[in-house]
């Protein structure tokens, strides 16, 4: 430990954060070990994607996390917070690919191999940049267990869960309707997809009934699909089109005869009340068609072009096509009418490439079953959500969850570990390659080009990166884990997910807590993104204020589940705190005495500005305890930032400032050692949130334990709990403050001291005991107590404050009229005051619906109010006499 006063003289982060992250390291703090003798408290942090730097989400995401592992440390777990990152397949493949391309390469001519190669180098260089970006945030994880979901360990498990899931008859191959994204050319599962309200239209195109003169007409936003219509659908009990049930129409363009067929699917009220049908790209038209056995004919190719076989149309985009077919409905005398219509477009989340819904070959998992028992675990509260609101979310997911796409027409991910003989035709499901088809015994195997889902790895992250499917020490000790803390925008995508997978393979959720967290915002409450150029780099914000101020700002005010904005302001004046930690500690570590310290230690002969204080740091340990337990973590901030500003440094350490030059070596010794225990104690509760200056100012204190990251946690303690003290150190606090107040609205400087007569109407003992107080800090030259106001003499200036009259005889030095005109003005606020609350207490609404404390406590407002202004009207009655 250093000397205590070896402490810089400003408060630099740059000179200290990186040194100290190097040192905690080296110590192996973070990295714990398989401790029977302790409980384990684990979370393992949401992997960030390689795709690029870590942004402000990742910083609040990370801070929230980091601050329930330290303090769970110094609480005496055996801590494991597990980092990683996310291969990230549809993402990390555009971004490389975007790389190649400037460099003239074509992904396809490179083949797989060379492809992947340049995936590899780009993985290596993000995740060193990712783990760099956590280290200077703070982040107190164990790197020498980082996990990436493309690890060995991790696609063994991968595979281990296919086949068992294969094996067990929930995953199967099957062609479907499934969202597809003709830009990454891959399908998409649902979670993938966004949906956006678009300005659209509504073409209105009549189809003419076989061997009659009759049209049939529909309404539809895709009339590109129309070129697949198997069958136009009215609804059984529509009496406008009963008749036309089961006859044949002729569709426009193709003159192609397909039947109408009756489905209850159709809406009676919505649009013409007859539905084109194109089974091939539409998941609704996919379920009437096999309903009625209809053909699916599929018109885009994987590129959203219009295949072969449609003459003009043929390689025509999607949207060329569109034009080019309304054009020739206008022109042929089908196009009725063309209307705005304003409607849901779903988009892809990673290019914003709107989705094509098509039939392909894909591998899917069934989800009934695993849904089932995860919706439980959350009722049965085995794992809960906070804020609570956040299941409901959980529960419309789940219990409306469709069959899950997993995948990929991608090279970059996990490799689907399936197999076909390309003699006989079977398919083989094996964790490991097959040398050769146990059909036919051909050694001419092909395995399945498709990745897949990156979720699917995602999904057994808790246990996955704990070394399962091995039985590991590990796995034993720390799984299931404590808590996950992630946004709220990933609830289906990961979070819904990791639970079934950790109930059906481990046969526990994955964890006991989701602690949700919104999202950052800019300061016009705008979402941050590169499009709008409102993002923020958390490394430059560290850069500028230090990470201290960073997570501060992020964690401060912050409520489960809310949304944050982010204003620099507001670092700053994180950073502000740090400089008044900074300057407060140095201030106390100068005028501490080693010698006279030792000599008092067991000293409680404490005046009741040490009372005071060792009891408010108490009760804050206490409420900050608790607060963090409830993953309140902004209140518990708050009252740590209220508890070091203002009760410690701007009263405290001024109240015991008179003893640093006093003679009384008793009084200095027990206030150094009262002084030096708050202030401990404070960067301790600090710490979690604000780990770098706390530390650096820790190992310089008297007494420190080798590194704040591992001392003790402060408990709360009985005997330094005092009610009375805490209610007496206010009224003289109060009186000080009301002085202050007055000598500022009156320009009377600091150094004109003046006599204060004081009534006490309560608490005598305790204005009695601040005589040397209101000396130091409200600039009395003498104070005497009266025991009645009668006693005040003439041309006095009154201060109302809690529990007494203060009497001033400072006439003398202020202007009389001035002194009337803000009496006045306080009468005037009072009357105010007691308006309010007479009107609160006449509002039947408030009295009957209120709770009986509520309408109590405006009661007693009420009376001490007119109690003031009774006060206010006799001083002013004194002083024009």
């Amino acid at each position: 430990m250093e000397e205590m006063n070896n402490i810089a003289k400003t408060y630099d982060p740059k000179e200290f954060e990186e040194r100290l992250y190097a040192w905690w390291e080296e110590k192996g703090y973070f990295t714990p070990e398989v401790d029977k003798s302790k409980k384990p408290f684990t979370i393992v942090m949401p992997p960030p994607n390689i795709t690029g730097q870590l942004h402000l989400g990742h910083a609040l995401d990370n801070t929230l996390q980091d601050i329930l592992i330290r303090t769970k440390r110094m609480q005496g777990y055996s801590t494991l917070w597990l980092p990683g990152q996310d291969h990230a397949s549809i993402a990390t493949e555009v971004r490389v690919e975007k790389e190649i391309i400037k460099e003239g390469l074509d992904k396809k001519e490179m083949g797989r191999e060379a492809f992947l190669d340049r995936v590899w180098q780009w993985t290596e260089q993000y995740r060193d940049r990712i783990r760099t970006q956590l280290k200077k945030m703070g982040c107190s994880a164990d790197f020498t267990r980082e996990s990436f979901t493309m690890d060995d360990n991790l696609d063994k498990a991968v595979k281990e869960v296919f086949v068992k899931l294969y094996n067990e008859g929930l995953i199967y191959q099957g062609n479907r309707i499934t969202n597809w994204c003709p830009k990454c050319m891959t399908a998409l599962s649902d979670a993938e997809i966004e949906h956006e309200e678009k300005a659209g239209h509504f073409w209105h195109i009549k189809y003419p009934v076989v061997g009659s003169e009759e049209f049939l007409e529909i309404a539809t936003t895709r009339p590109e699909t129309m070129l697949g219509d198997t069958a136009v659908a009215v609804n059984p009990n529509d009496e406008r089109y009963s008749h036309l049930i089961g006859q044949k129409l002729m569709l426009p363009l193709v003159n192609r005869e397909i039947p109408i067929v009756a489905d209850e699917y159709v809406d009676l009220e919505f649009g013409t009340g007859a539905v084109k049908i194109t089974p091939a790209h539409d998941p609704n038209d996919y379920e009437v068609g096999k309903r009625h056995d209809l053909p699916q004919i599929l018109v885009m190719d994987k590129q959203g072009c219009i295949v072969n076989g449609y003459g003009k149309y043929s390689g025509m985009d999607r949207y060329e096509a569109r034009k080019a077919i309304v054009e020739d409905l206008k022109e042929q005398g089908f196009l009725v009418a063309i209307k705005e219509h304003s409607h849901n477009v779903g988009t892809h989340d990673r290019c914003n490439t709107v989705v094509e819904p098509m039939i392909s070959k894909q591998w899917y998992v069934k989800m009934e079953s695993l849904a089932e028992p995860a919706i439980e675990a959350v009722r049965n509260k085995e794992t809960k959500f906070v804020p609570e609101r956040f299941e409901k979310t959980y529960y419309n997911w789940m219990e409306n969850i469709q069959d899950w796409c997993i995948s990929r027409q991608l090279w970059w991910g996990h490799r689907i570990p399936v197999w076909y003989c390309k003699d006989c035709g079977e398919i083989i499901v094996s964790n490991d390659e097959p040398t050769n088809c146990p059909k036919c015994n051909s050694t001419n195997l092909e395995q399945d080009s498709d990745v897949l889902d990156t979720w699917f790895s995602s999904a057994l992250w808790p246990f996955s990166t704990l070394g399962w499917p091995n039985k590991t020490e590990d796995l034993e000790y720390f799984y299931p884990t404590n808590v996950l803390v992630t946004g709220y925008d990933i609830i289906f995508f990961w979070v819904a997910r990791m639970i079934f997978s950790g109930i059906h393979n481990m046969k526990k959720p994955p964890f006991e807590h989701v602690l949700m967290h919104g999202i950052i915002r800019d300061s016009n409450g705008l979402k941050m993104s590169k499009s709008l150029g409102n993002g923020v780099d958390p490394l430059e914000v560290i850069d500028k204020y230090g990470a201290d101020a960073l997570r501060f700002m992020l964690v401060n005010g912050n409520a489960p589940g809310n949304d944050i904005r982010f204003y620099e302001e507001r670092v700053e004046a994180a950073r502000n705190f740090a400089n008044k930690i900074w300057n407060a500690s140095r201030f106390v570590m100068m005028n501490l005495d080693k010698d006279l310290m030792e000599e008092y230690k067991d000293s409680t002969n404490y005046s009741i500005a040490d009372k005071w204080i060792l009891s408010r740091m108490n009760t804050v340990v206490k409420e900050v305890t608790e607060n963090i337990e409830k993953f309140e973590l902004g209140i518990a901030s708050q009252k740590i930032y209220d508890f070091i500003w203002t009760e410690f440094c701007d009263w405290y350490i001024e109240l015991v400032k008179p003893v640093f030059f006093s003679e009384d070596k008793a009084a200095k010794g027990v206030a150094y050692n009262v002084l030096n225990t708050v202030l401990t104690t404070s960067l301790q509760l600090l710490h979690p949130i604000m780990p770098y200056i706390t530390e650096e100012i820790y190992t310089h204190l008297e007494g420190a334990y080798e590194s704040i990251t591992v001392s003790k946690w402060p408990e709360y303690k009985e005997e330094l709990h005092s009610e009375e003290v805490e209610e007496n150190m206010n009224f003289i606090i109060e009186a000080i403050k009301s002085l202050r107040n007055l000598r500022a609205e009156m320009n009377v400087p600091p150094s004109r001291k003046a006599k204060l007569m004081i009534f006490a109407t309560e608490g005598k003992e305790a204005f009695k005991g601040g005589t040397a107080y209101f000396e130091k800090l409200a600039s009395a030259s003498e104070v005497e107590f009266l025991n009645s106001k009668d006693e005040a003499p003439e041309n006095t200036v009154s201060v109302i404050t809690k529990g007494a009259e203060i009497y001033v005889p400072l006439l003398d030095l202020v202007d009389l009229e001035k002194e009337l005109e803000r009496l006045g003005k306080e009468k005037e606020k009072l009357e105010k005051e007691i308006d309010r609350v007479e009107k609160k207490l006449n509002n039947e609404k408030f009295v009957s619906k209120a709770p009986e404390a509520v309408v109590e406590e405006e009661k007693q407002k009420g009376e001490k109010y007119k109690e003031m202004h009774t006060a206010v009207l006799e001083r002013i009655a004194s002083l024009t006499k």
